[in-house]
């Protein structure tokens, strides 16, 4: 992508517009957690409806959190939208823990500069909010995702290449607020720094390159523009990415990208003297759903249980957390925590499938797979491969699954995160086995669901509060 990016460096150079592990075999009874969910399987079946967080409607402080296919985007009634199936749902957030693992694995974290690390997978894409850019206002629908730090948006004039989008293309000159950044300058600088591709125009703009993969990628002009998360929360001087060039084909026409990761360029470094460095959010519970993203620590739920932020992650743009056991209806495995320590833990809000270690994944199959003799199996389904064909049932009744983090946190998994339903004749245990000991594990946000998650990069610590987004 080096190559490619230089190339239409030129490109825009040459542009009139330059804007400016063995386990342990010991179970664990925990008494006071529930074995079983029970659900009904009508309530499996998409629905067309959007039924919002009576939380996100009252608070004029939340942002709206949408599931780009579901009826609450507003795209489900646009012919433009194309669904995927969910063969290339699974498939497209296989690349995303691919590329996670390439960019977080032991050697690579140990050897390789930033700079010179891989993409990472968008994924699935799945969650976008609307973020106002400019004076006047413009709203533009964004893919959150808390493992990228630079926000950017497509621009006009789209001096190379801009896709199809959902809301008209953001023009700088029709807003009052709009700076480019020059080059060279302190700020510009940075780009390299935190592991993203720096160039110049020839007027001295200062131009970005971010790589997700080799289909997906933002090339522009880095600017400053004011920015209004909700009414009353707006930002002057935002460093943004303006870009010109720009692949997004998970993007559910997202005009861009909102970087909620660690790093200098992050939403949350920028809004560190109003927010200190604390966001949350309650991911939507199904595609017909809405969540909301909130920023700061105002009016968090009093359920709210800490654990220390993982420092194995530290320098990169992913939070990450220290898992020590997991349990199945009811019991704790004992897992040995070698098991998760060797590879360490991120979670990742663009990331669908929990990824557990080999030896993890194991112990939580073989449990679960005991608990569920009652319902007959079905074939694997692309790469969950415990699978059950629940024809014939009204109701489904499965052993509850809990992650145990450092700190002493539980987190039981909701009953709307255990199974994947491609249908009802196959549903799989959602969670998937990573190819290698030493890749890291990643918590997705399919088992993060009614939940509202607290990152506190500050005080280095997440939190998860159960019941806290209705």
């Amino acid at each position: 992508m080096a190559i490619s990016f230089f190339f239409f460096l030129l490109l825009l150079c040459s542009s009139k517009n330059s804007y400016g592990f063995q386990p342990k075999t010991t179970i664990i009874e925990t008494k006071d957690l529930p074995r079983v969910h029970t659900l009904q399987t009508t309530s499996l079946l998409p629905s067309t409806v959007c039924k919002s967080s009576s939380k996100a409607i009252s608070e004029k402080s939340l942002i709206k959190i949408v599931n780009k296919h579901g009826p609450c985007s507003g795209l489900s009634q646009d012919k433009a939208n194309i669904v995927p199936s969910h063969a290339e749902i699974l498939r497209q957030d296989q690349a995303r823990a691919d590329s996670i693992h390439s960019m977080l694995s032991s050697n690579s974290l140990e050897k390789t500069s930033l700079q010179d690390k891989p993409g990472i997978s968008i994924g699935t894409g799945k969650y976008q909010v609307g973020i106002g850019f400019g004076l006047p206002n413009t709203k533009l629908s964004l893919v959150f995702d808390t493992a990228s730090q630079l926000t950017w948006t497509q621009c006009q004039p789209c001096s190379v290449y801009c896709y199809d989008q959902k809301e008209p293309i953001f023009n700088p000159l029709k807003s009052s607020s709009y700076v480019g950044i020059r080059c060279p300058s302190a700020t510009c600088n940075r780009i390299s720094s935190e592991g993203m591709q720096k160039g110049c125009s020839t007027k001295s703009a200062c131009i970005y390159g971010v790589t997700y993969t080799n289909t997906t990628f933002s090339v522009g002009f880095l600017a400053q523009e004011t920015i209004s998360l909700t009414s009353s929360d707006v930002f002057q001087g935002f460093v943004f990415g303006c870009g010109q060039r720009n692949r997004f084909p998970n993007g559910g026409r997202a005009a861009g990208v909102l970087g909620l990761g660690r790093g200098w360029f992050s939403i949350i470094s920028q809004t560190s003297n109003k927010y200190h460095k604390v966001f949350s959010y309650c991911l939507p519970s199904s595609e017909a759903s809405a969540g909301y993203l909130k920023f700061g620590d105002g009016n968090l739920p009093s359920s709210i249980k800490f654990t220390p932020m993982s420092k194995l992650f530290e320098g990169t743009n992913y939070y990450g957390l220290d898992i020590v056991d997991i349990g199945v209806g009811g019991e704790r495995l004992s897992i040995d925590r070698s098991v998760f320590s060797s590879s360490g833990t991120v979670i990742d809000s663009a990331s669908l499938i929990t990824r557990l270690p080999p030896a993890a994944y194991s112990r939580v199959r073989r449990s679960f797979v005991a608990k569920m003799t009652n319902y007959p199996t079905a074939p694997k389904f692309e790469n969950l491969g415990t699978c059950y064909d629940f024809s014939g049932n009204s109701t489904v009744e499965m052993p509850t699954i809990t992650l145990y983090f450092d700190g002493g946190v539980e987190m039981p998994i909701d009953a709307r995160g255990i199974l994947y339903f491609n249908k009802i004749s196959q549903a799989c245990l959602a969670f998937a086995k990573n190819n290698e000991d030493d890749d890291v594990m990643i918590v997705g946000n399919f088992q993060q669901k009614g939940y509202e998650v607290v990152y506190d990069e500050a005080n280095g610590r997440v939190g998860f509060a159960a019941g806290a987004c209705s």
